[in-house]
């Protein structure tokens, strides 16, 4: 590495390169929603949540149990959350959640989608862009495919037998 005998020179181009715009994402998730009661149903393959916002401190409640007891996985406790991290609100909302069909992954992807509903229904104007891009209101359609008539699943065929 080459040293610099000019260190003067050095720090003024490091200011520069500090320096940042508020142009560059302005709006996006900038924590400014509004903070009063909300209510969505978010549904994923056979799972049904209803979810409630209301201000708090951040909370979570999912059929009487804390997230972290209905789900230990870390991975599914950070999809439930993902909307209110996205918008930069954790800590301003408590949500009480009631769930019910399906497994684990679907109940909550139902449940990030009431989420996302929640937040699009409490501030639309601040709120909706930016859930829109993030794809939080989008309900997934993909469900499990019925059996057909002849086939051991739904597409597995039976092992070809040529003699």
């Amino acid at each position: 590495m080459a040293e610099n005998t000019n260190g003067s020179a050095v720090l003024e181009t490091e200011e520069e390169l500090t320096s940042y715009s508020t142009e560059t994402n302005a709006g996006a998730g900038t924590g400014t929603s509004a903070i009063e009661p909300g209510y969505g149903t978010g549904r994923r393959k056979e799972a049904v949540a209803r979810v409630r916002l209301v201000p708090g401190s951040g909370t979570w409640t999912v059929n009487g149990h804390t997230l972290e007891e209905y789900f230990p996985s870390r991975l599914q406790q950070r999809e439930v959350n993902s909307p209110i991290v996205l918008l930069k609100l954790e800590g301003k909302f408590d949500a009480i959640v009631l769930v019910e069909g399906g497994g684990t992954t679907g109940q909550a992807g139902a449940i990030r989608l009431g989420v996302a509903r929640a937040l699009n229904a409490i501030d639309r104007d601040a709120n909706r862009a930016t859930l829109k891009k993030a794809g939080f209101l989008t309900r997934d359609a993909r469900a499990v495919e019925r059996k057909k008539a002849g086939l051991h699943k739904a597409r597995r065929a039976p092992q070809f037998s040529k003699r």
